[in-house]
């Protein structure tokens, strides 16, 4: 029985609207598609970032029984996401897997405590044009990085020198039985994922990622392929809490930069998959505040247990609004589920393949891509495409780290330069003076153009430049202009800068 006044709401196809009483029978189905959206991403994403896989399952049980009950958002699901593989990857084979556990603890107190500053909703702020290029570059390295473990060969560390390498990689393959047995079932994972979404409405009951990896896993068995699989031990030897002896690596300059690139790409990354989350219900918003603390409370637990790092992730969100989850029950459910199967059937696992969970991956990476969307963003804001393709460019060749602050400094250095319009208009009719007046914002990014235009004026009459109508004249415009009036005083060059009077230059 509900309490007297209590309405519960669920989505349908006209907008959100009162279900009546409360029936948990829809959230239940959710959380149970949910989970075997998550299982296989869960795992892959653990073994694609070098950890143990329960590091993966952690994260998604903490995410769930955590994270899914904080306030922020009712229906956005939090675990472990393919966008911070490449951060993981590179940040243990730095420091090691001693150092994860401290890096996600600390990220998640900088989270928790960027919330609480309300610095949440400042996120949305963030050029969407350097989040796209982040998850171009992430997406270009994961891809890459899973074609090495499709193959079952150790790949060499960095984005450019992996991209260098595939050519000798795959020459190598086609000499090696095991290594195409082990890329056909990775490419087979990838045409299973792709092909899903035309197959007849039953068979997609089954998630794509779920189906896709059960069918390289029965083909591989049932061919006695010898390509290598998942080893899984179980939560028990998995879990290792973190001690405060490992706190001591925070001294190390590289760990702490480590830890706000965590912070600062898991909550853009929730920040917004949870503006795309709204977007797919009439639903109450995300409060973006909570929602932040909410991650980062999450990811303090994950570090405590020395698990992965944990953001929203779209696409098990996407199948959670989409199973039709009223609530925050269903999310919760979907953690308890990863937590039983953990418990009681982890050997199940070690019948996966290694090579199907990197086509799982594989196929995440080119969803980060957005090809769809570069063709209206370069018809719309070409300087938009130029600001993504360096941010992609820089995190592939660099870090993720260098590469979203290299793009941060290449929107600034584009906005400054869009919004620093000046015009120089110049009446020179009759022998009187020459009155040239000076309009929008000047800045040292539009000095040559004054000082060309001032430059070619004649010298043999009296010159007034009016700077009234400029909307902003910063110090290095100001500071020129005096030093070439200064230049032509004796040629009764005046400046105007009131409309009460003119001021002699």
């Amino acid at each position: 029985m509900t309490a007297p006044g209590r309405q519960w709401w669920t989505a349908g196809l006209g907008g959100w609207k009162n279900a009546g009483p409360f029936d948990p029978r829809p959230d239940v189905t959710a959380s149970l598609v949910v989970f075997l959206v998550a299982l296989p991403l869960c795992v892959g994403v653990a073994v694609a970032s070098g950890v143990p896989a329960e590091l993966g399952l952690i994260t998604g049980i903490v995410g769930g029984l955590l994270t899914g009950l904080l306030p922020g958002s009712s229906l956005q699901v939090s675990g472990p996401a393919a966008g911070l593989t490449v951060l993981v990857y590179e940040a243990v084979e730095e420091y090691g897997l001693s150092a994860l556990g401290v890096i996600v603890l600390t990220a998640g107190l900088l989270q928790t405590i960027m919330g609480a500053l309300r610095l949440g909703r400042w996120f949305r702020a963030i050029s969407v044009a350097v989040v796209e290029g982040m998850l171009v570059g992430i997406g270009l390295v994961l891809i890459v990085g899973q074609l090495y473990a499709m193959t079952d060969i150790k790949s060499p560390p960095g984005g450019l020198a992996k991209i260098l390498a595939l050519p000798g990689t795959l020459a190598d393959t086609l000499d090696s039985t095991a290594a195409l047995a082990s890329l056909t079932l990775g490419a087979g994972t990838v045409v299973a994922l792709v092909a899903w979404r035309w197959l007849p409405k039953a068979f997609r009951a089954i998630p794509a990622p779920l189906a896709a990896v059960a069918l390289t896993t029965a083909a591989s068995l049932l061919l006695e392929l010898p390509v290598a699989r998942l080893e899984v031990q179980g939560l028990r030897g998995a879990v290792q809490p973190l001690s405060l002896s490992d706190l001591g690596q925070l001294a190390d300059a590289g760990v702490i930069a480590t830890v706000f690139a965590f912070a600062l790409v898991a909550s853009a990354e929730s920040l917004f998959s949870a503006s795309a989350v709204d977007r797919l219900h009439d639903g109450p918003r995300t409060q973006y505040d909570k929602e932040l603390m909410a991650q980062g409370i999450g990811n303090a637990v994950c570090g405590l247990l020395a698990a992965l790092p944990m953001t929203a992730v779209i696409v098990r969100s996407a199948a959670n609004v989409q199973a039709g989850a009223r609530t925050k029950a269903s999310r919760v459910l979907h953690g308890l589920w990863l937590l039983l199967f953990a418990a009681l059937l982890p050997a199940a696992l070690d019948i996966v393949p290694l090579a199907a969970l990197a086509g799982v991956l594989a196929h995440a990476g080119c969803k980060l891509l957005h090809v769809d969307k570069l063709g209206e963003l370069w018809r719309a804001h070409r300087g938009e495409v130029l600001v993504l393709f360096t941010t992609a460019a820089a995190v592939v060749t660099v870090s993720m780290f260098e590469g979203v602050l290299i793009g941060l400094a290449m929107a600034i250095a584009k906005t400054a330069w869009e919004t620093s319009h000046v015009r120089v208009e110049v009446m020179a009719e009759g022998p009187g003076a020459i009155e040239a007046h000076l309009s929008g914002t000047a800045t040292f990014l539009r000095l040559p153009k004054i000082l060309d235009a001032l430059e070619a004026l004649p010298r043999d009459r009296a010159i007034n430049v009016h700077v009234t109508s400029l909307h902003h004249l910063d110090h290095a415009c100001r500071t020129s202009l005096d030093a070439w009036a200064e230049r032509h005083s004796t040629e009764q060059i005046t400046l105007v800068r009131s409309g009460k009077g003119p001021a002699q230059g």
